[in-house]
Protein backbone atom coordinates (compact mmCIF):
# COMPACT_ATOMS: atom_id res chain seq x y z
CA UNK A 1 0.00 0.00 0.00
CA UNK A 2 1.33 3.42 -0.92
CA UNK A 3 2.03 5.88 1.87
CA UNK A 4 -0.52 8.33 0.50
CA UNK A 5 -3.29 5.81 1.23
CA UNK A 6 -2.55 5.29 4.90
CA UNK A 7 -5.46 5.77 7.29
CA UNK A 8 -4.78 6.27 10.99
CA UNK A 9 -7.20 6.22 13.92
CA UNK A 10 -6.16 8.14 17.04
CA UNK A 11 -7.73 7.19 20.38
CA UNK A 12 -7.06 9.85 23.01
CA UNK A 13 -7.13 10.09 26.78
CA UNK A 14 -6.21 12.97 29.07
CA UNK A 15 -4.18 11.58 31.96
CA UNK A 16 -1.14 10.81 29.80
CA UNK A 17 -1.00 14.16 28.02
CA UNK A 18 2.00 16.44 28.42
CA UNK A 19 1.82 18.53 31.61
CA UNK A 20 -0.94 16.49 33.32
CA UNK A 21 -0.17 14.79 36.64
CA UNK A 22 -3.04 15.30 39.15
CA UNK A 23 -6.69 14.33 39.23
CA UNK A 24 -7.71 17.97 39.74
CA UNK A 25 -6.73 18.47 36.09
CA UNK A 26 -8.89 15.63 34.74
CA UNK A 27 -12.20 15.49 36.63
CA UNK A 28 -13.97 18.85 36.99
CA UNK A 29 -14.79 20.21 33.53
CA UNK A 30 -15.67 23.61 35.03
CA UNK A 31 -12.23 24.20 36.56
CA UNK A 32 -9.41 26.25 35.07
CA UNK A 33 -7.01 23.36 35.68
CA UNK A 34 -9.15 21.07 33.55
CA UNK A 35 -9.40 23.59 30.70
CA UNK A 36 -5.64 24.02 30.76
CA UNK A 37 -5.10 20.24 30.71
CA UNK A 38 -7.32 19.89 27.66
CA UNK A 39 -5.31 22.63 25.96
CA UNK A 40 -2.19 20.56 26.67
CA UNK A 41 -3.90 17.57 25.08
CA UNK A 42 -4.81 19.57 21.98
CA UNK A 43 -1.16 20.56 21.64
CA UNK A 44 -0.10 16.91 21.75
CA UNK A 45 -2.74 16.06 19.13
CA UNK A 46 -1.47 18.84 16.86
CA UNK A 47 2.11 17.53 17.09
CA UNK A 48 0.91 14.02 16.29
CA UNK A 49 -1.08 15.14 13.26
CA UNK A 50 1.87 17.12 11.91
CA UNK A 51 4.06 14.04 12.16
CA UNK A 52 1.52 11.66 10.65
CA UNK A 53 0.80 13.99 7.75
CA UNK A 54 4.48 14.55 7.05
CA UNK A 55 4.99 10.79 6.97
CA UNK A 56 2.22 10.35 4.42
CA UNK A 57 -1.03 9.69 6.26
CA UNK A 58 -3.94 10.57 3.98
CA UNK A 59 -6.77 10.26 6.51
CA UNK A 60 -6.62 10.77 10.28
CA UNK A 61 -9.57 10.39 12.65
CA UNK A 62 -9.12 11.55 16.25
CA UNK A 63 -11.50 10.17 18.88
CA UNK A 64 -12.13 11.85 22.24
CA UNK A 65 -11.80 9.09 24.84
CA UNK A 66 -11.53 10.77 28.23
CA UNK A 67 -14.62 10.37 30.38
CA UNK A 68 -16.75 9.46 27.42
CA UNK A 69 -16.05 12.61 25.43
CA UNK A 70 -16.66 16.38 25.47
CA UNK A 71 -12.97 17.22 25.89
CA UNK A 72 -11.94 18.68 22.53
CA UNK A 73 -11.63 22.44 21.94
CA UNK A 74 -12.87 23.17 18.39
CA UNK A 75 -10.76 26.28 17.75
CA UNK A 76 -7.63 24.29 18.66
CA UNK A 77 -8.37 21.38 16.31
CA UNK A 78 -5.38 20.95 14.04
CA UNK A 79 -6.27 20.83 10.32
CA UNK A 80 -5.58 17.58 8.53
CA UNK A 81 -7.85 15.38 10.64
CA UNK A 82 -11.46 14.94 11.67
CA UNK A 83 -12.55 14.73 15.32
CA UNK A 84 -15.12 12.53 17.04
CA UNK A 85 -16.50 13.63 20.41
CA UNK A 86 -19.70 13.66 22.47
CA UNK A 87 -21.81 10.76 23.75
CA UNK A 88 -23.34 8.22 23.64
CA UNK A 89 -21.14 6.37 21.16
CA UNK A 90 -18.92 3.32 21.02
CA UNK A 91 -15.44 3.41 22.61
CA UNK A 92 -13.83 3.30 19.15
CA UNK A 93 -16.53 5.09 17.17
CA UNK A 94 -15.65 5.32 13.48
CA UNK A 95 -12.96 2.63 13.54
CA UNK A 96 -13.37 0.02 10.82
CA UNK A 97 -11.26 -2.41 8.82
CA UNK A 98 -10.20 0.25 6.31
CA UNK A 99 -7.76 1.77 8.84
CA UNK A 100 -4.13 0.70 8.81
CA UNK A 101 -3.05 1.58 12.34
CA UNK A 102 -4.19 2.96 15.69
CA UNK A 103 -2.39 5.50 17.88
CA UNK A 104 -3.12 5.71 21.62
CA UNK A 105 -2.38 9.30 22.63
CA UNK A 106 -2.30 10.50 26.24
CA UNK A 107 -2.87 7.07 27.76
CA UNK A 108 -2.04 5.98 31.32
CA UNK A 109 -0.97 2.83 33.15
CA UNK A 110 -3.43 0.35 34.59
CA UNK A 111 -4.78 0.52 38.16
CA UNK A 112 -2.18 -0.29 40.79
CA UNK A 113 0.94 0.62 38.81
CA UNK A 114 3.19 2.13 41.50
CA UNK A 115 4.98 4.61 39.22
CA UNK A 116 2.00 5.21 36.94
CA UNK A 117 0.80 8.82 37.01
CA UNK A 118 -2.98 8.90 37.55
CA UNK A 119 -3.06 5.13 37.13
CA UNK A 120 -6.50 3.53 36.89
CA UNK A 121 -8.56 1.32 34.61
CA UNK A 122 -11.80 2.79 33.28
CA UNK A 123 -12.70 4.56 36.55
CA UNK A 124 -10.45 6.14 39.15
CA UNK A 125 -13.49 6.63 41.40
CA UNK A 126 -14.68 3.02 41.64
CA UNK A 127 -11.11 1.70 41.14
CA UNK A 128 -12.02 -0.89 38.54
CA UNK A 129 -9.67 -3.73 37.62
CA UNK A 130 -10.01 -6.13 34.68
CA UNK A 131 -8.57 -9.54 33.82
CA UNK A 132 -8.81 -11.25 30.45
CA UNK A 133 -7.78 -14.91 30.28
CA UNK A 134 -6.26 -14.48 33.77
CA UNK A 135 -4.04 -11.54 32.74
CA UNK A 136 -4.73 -8.20 34.38
CA UNK A 137 -5.18 -5.60 31.67
CA UNK A 138 -5.60 -1.84 31.47
CA UNK A 139 -6.95 0.58 28.92
CA UNK A 140 -4.01 0.08 26.55
CA UNK A 141 -4.82 -3.60 26.16
CA UNK A 142 -8.57 -2.92 26.03
CA UNK A 143 -8.37 -0.45 23.16
CA UNK A 144 -5.80 -2.61 21.39
CA UNK A 145 -8.14 -5.60 21.70
CA UNK A 146 -11.03 -3.69 20.12
CA UNK A 147 -8.75 -2.67 17.25
CA UNK A 148 -7.21 -6.12 16.98
CA UNK A 149 -10.64 -7.66 16.58
CA UNK A 150 -10.83 -5.68 13.32
CA UNK A 151 -7.33 -6.77 12.33
CA UNK A 152 -5.75 -3.37 13.05
CA UNK A 153 -2.53 -2.99 15.07
CA UNK A 154 -1.65 -0.29 17.58
CA UNK A 155 1.44 1.40 16.14
CA UNK A 156 2.16 4.14 18.70
CA UNK A 157 1.44 4.94 22.37
CA UNK A 158 2.18 8.13 24.32
CA UNK A 159 2.10 8.60 28.09
CA UNK A 160 4.34 8.40 31.14
CA UNK A 161 7.20 5.92 31.52
CA UNK A 162 4.95 3.28 33.09
CA UNK A 163 2.46 3.62 30.23
CA UNK A 164 5.16 3.09 27.63
CA UNK A 165 6.48 0.09 29.54
CA UNK A 166 2.99 -1.42 29.69
CA UNK A 167 2.47 -0.80 25.98
CA UNK A 168 5.64 -2.68 25.08
CA UNK A 169 4.72 -5.54 27.42
CA UNK A 170 1.31 -6.06 25.81
CA UNK A 171 1.93 -4.98 22.23
CA UNK A 172 5.54 -5.91 21.58
CA UNK A 173 8.77 -4.07 20.91
CA UNK A 174 7.82 -2.79 17.47
CA UNK A 175 5.19 -0.36 18.79
CA UNK A 176 6.51 3.20 18.95
CA UNK A 177 6.32 4.70 22.45
CA UNK A 178 6.80 8.35 23.38
CA UNK A 179 7.33 9.36 27.01
CA UNK A 180 5.55 12.57 28.04
CA UNK A 181 6.62 12.49 31.72
CA UNK A 182 8.31 10.20 34.26
CA UNK A 183 5.97 8.82 36.86
CA UNK A 184 6.95 8.95 40.51
CA UNK A 185 3.65 8.01 42.18
CA UNK A 186 -0.05 8.27 41.39
CA UNK A 187 -0.05 12.07 41.60
CA UNK A 188 3.62 12.94 41.26
CA UNK A 189 5.77 13.12 38.16
CA UNK A 190 8.89 14.54 36.62
CA UNK A 191 7.55 16.74 33.83
CA UNK A 192 9.29 17.70 30.61
CA UNK A 193 8.93 21.01 28.73
CA UNK A 194 5.97 20.94 26.36
CA UNK A 195 8.14 21.91 23.40
CA UNK A 196 10.29 18.82 24.01
CA UNK A 197 7.39 16.39 24.38
CA UNK A 198 5.64 17.76 21.28
CA UNK A 199 8.84 17.37 19.27
CA UNK A 200 9.12 13.78 20.50
CA UNK A 201 5.48 13.09 19.55
CA UNK A 202 6.04 14.60 16.10
CA UNK A 203 9.12 12.44 15.50
CA UNK A 204 7.41 9.38 16.94
CA UNK A 205 4.45 9.82 14.61
CA UNK A 206 6.75 9.83 11.59
CA UNK A 207 8.35 6.58 12.78
CA UNK A 208 4.99 4.99 13.56
CA UNK A 209 3.87 4.75 9.95
CA UNK A 210 7.12 2.98 9.11
CA UNK A 211 6.39 0.14 11.59
CA UNK A 212 2.83 -0.63 10.50
CA UNK A 213 3.93 -3.78 8.69
CA UNK A 214 5.86 -5.00 11.76
CA UNK A 215 3.12 -4.42 14.35
CA UNK A 216 0.58 -7.18 14.92
CA UNK A 217 -3.07 -6.81 15.92
CA UNK A 218 -3.61 -7.61 19.61
CA UNK A 219 -5.90 -10.63 19.94
CA UNK A 220 -6.85 -13.10 22.67
CA UNK A 221 -7.91 -16.72 22.58
CA UNK A 222 -11.70 -17.03 22.42
CA UNK A 223 -13.90 -17.24 24.34
CA UNK A 224 -12.32 -14.65 26.62
CA UNK A 225 -12.51 -15.44 30.33
CA UNK A 226 -13.27 -12.09 31.93
CA UNK A 227 -13.09 -10.86 35.51
CA UNK A 228 -13.89 -7.40 36.82
CA UNK A 229 -13.46 -5.94 40.31
CA UNK A 230 -14.68 -2.58 41.57
CA UNK A 231 -15.64 -0.73 44.73
CA UNK A 232 -19.35 -0.44 45.48
CA UNK A 233 -21.01 2.29 47.60
CA UNK A 234 -18.11 4.71 47.37
CA UNK A 235 -20.41 7.49 48.66
CA UNK A 236 -20.26 5.82 52.08
CA UNK A 237 -16.70 4.51 52.60
CA UNK A 238 -17.65 2.60 55.74
CA UNK A 239 -20.09 0.57 53.66
CA UNK A 240 -17.85 0.07 50.63
CA UNK A 241 -16.96 -3.40 49.47
CA UNK A 242 -15.13 -5.04 46.59
CA UNK A 243 -17.56 -6.42 44.03
CA UNK A 244 -16.51 -9.12 41.56
CA UNK A 245 -18.06 -10.29 38.32
CA UNK A 246 -16.87 -13.02 35.98
CA UNK A 247 -18.02 -14.08 32.53
CA UNK A 248 -16.99 -15.86 29.38
CA UNK A 249 -17.54 -13.76 26.26
CA UNK A 250 -17.28 -14.32 22.53
CA UNK A 251 -18.05 -10.72 21.54
CA UNK A 252 -14.97 -8.53 21.98
CA UNK A 253 -17.18 -5.46 22.12
CA UNK A 254 -18.45 -6.65 25.51
CA UNK A 255 -15.07 -6.54 27.28
CA UNK A 256 -16.24 -3.61 29.45
CA UNK A 257 -19.87 -4.47 30.15
CA UNK A 258 -20.03 -8.07 31.34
Amino acid sequence: MAQTEWKVYVATDLEGASGVWRFAQTRDRTSALYVQAVEYLMGDIAALIHGLREAGAAKIVVADGHGGGDNFIPHLMEPGATYITGKPRSPVEGLDKTFDGVVLLGYHAMKGTADGVLNHTRSSMTEMRYWYNERESGEIAQTALLAGHLGIPVIMVTGDTATCREATRFLGRNVITVVTKRGISREAAELYPLQETRTAIFEGAKRALAVISRCRPYKLRMPIRCKREWIESIEHPSESRIAVREASIRDVNKIYAF
